[in-house]
């Protein structure tokens, strides 16, 4: 079976705002309500493309309810614990440039990690995948991200893991199976900026000297590049067209590499499905459907390279 854990998952209000003025009233034509986080994502990405999964975390409060109602919708399971508060609701304006207003929400306390690990120990069998996503909810540290990671590694089960630098870093002792930093976030674990493509695979295997498995690197308008556990490197284009909303895309890469790669164990076709699946959400508001991955796979070219 195939697990999502999102600490902290959101409901992104999408608002469309040609010209923004602060001070003053702005209006907007439409809006959109999205489920968010990044395991959430990653949950409906993975049964677009054809795979069952279980959608865990915490949610609260009426907004935490519209989250499971929508998940159900999409066929996908739900087993998140409660907690008290309101799960958060995001703000995203979308005009000439993008700005998000992200809320903090609901402390998850120690009784709750625990319901969820004790859920986690009864149920995750040997070649079971978990998608570890996104950032800790108030009340949590690297601790739960550790945790997690060690709890997979005794278990055989698959770390598919992206987060942000310390909880990543805390996680590579535990050798997840893949690990998908951006180009930019990649620098800033060596605290270097990364330049041309050798530092880029220079860094990526360093990555995997303390511990991951696989690299998956994005990197915008340039592609995407894959370090693999047997040595190899590929590289990807994007295929053509505009960008619409950046939200949600490398959690569509990566869930499109996975949902490819679990079906094929082919690094190269999961690297192109990842990419256009990124690219299909990339360019609409909301996520990528098959429709949209099928329509633009075709456009995308792996190319396997010298490091």
């Amino acid at each position: 079976m195939i697990y999502t854990c999102t600490f902290n998952p959101a409901i992104d209000l999408v608002l469309p705002v040609p010209t923004l003025t602060l001070g003053d009233l702005n209006r907007v034509s439409n809006e959109a309500f999205v489920p968010g986080g990044k395991g959430i994502n990653m949950s409906v990405i993975l049964r677009r493309l054809g795979h069952d999964n279980v959608a865990t975390g915490f949610l609260g409060g009426f907004t935490g309810e519209y989250i499971k109602t929508a998940l159900q919708a999409e066929d996908i399971t739900p087993r998140f614990v409660t907690v008290d508060g309101i799960t958060r609701m995001n703000v995203k304006l979308k005009g000439d440039v993008e700005t998000e207003i992200n809320a903090s929400g609901p402390i998850v306390d120690v009784h709750a990690f625990n319901e969820l690990m004790a859920y986690f120990e009864s149920v995750l069998q040997t070649d079971d995948t978990v998608f570890l996503a996104g950032t800790a909810a108030p009340g949590m540290n690297a601790d739960a991200y550790t945790a997690i990671a060690k709890l997979c590694a005794e278990k055989s089960v698959k770390l598919v893991l992206d987060t942000t630098k310390d909880y990543l870093t805390a996680c590579l002792p535990y050798g997840p199976f893949i690990i998908k930093p951006n180009h930019h976030e990649l620098g800033e674990l060596f605290d270097v900026t990364i330049d041309n493509q050798a530092s880029l695979i220079h860094y990526a295997k360093e990555l995997q000297k303390r511990g991951a498995k696989n690299v998956l690197i994005s990197q915008g308008g340039d592609g995407a590049t894959l370090i693999t556990e047997t040595g190899d490197v590929y590289r990807s284009n994007i295929p053509k067209g505009t960008l619409v909303n950046s939200v949600g895309a490398g959690d569509s890469m990566l869930a499109g590499f996975m949902a490819t790669y679990l079906q094929t164990q082919d690094y190269a076709k999961a690297l192109q499905v990842g990419a256009a699946t990124g690219s299909a959400t990339a360019y609409q508001v909301g996520l990528a459907t098959a429709q949209d991955v099928t329509t633009l796979v075709h456009e995308i070219t792996v190319e396997k390279q010298e490091d």
